[in-house]
């Protein structure tokens, strides 16, 4: 899984490959292991993570 890099300026340089991001009907993110489905963490601050696609949005292959 190739990971972003952060800029220092309060976003990342690249995109994580392999995982996407869902919003829950709660209004909270959380991530998932596109290669498995497993969900992952849950962001528990307002908005979305960094540099994670949203699903669906197509920029990772189906299985990444």
């Amino acid at each position: 899984m190739a990971m972003a890099t952060n800029s220092g300026k309060g976003f990342r340089h690249g995109a994580v490959t392999g995982r996407t991001q869902l919003q829950r009907s709660d209004g909270l993110f959380q991530k998932r292991n596109e290669r498995n489905g497993e969900f992952m963490e849950v962001k528990q601050t307002p908005g979305k993570f960094k540099g994670i696609a949203r699903e669906p949005d197509g920029r990772d292959t189906k299985n990444s």
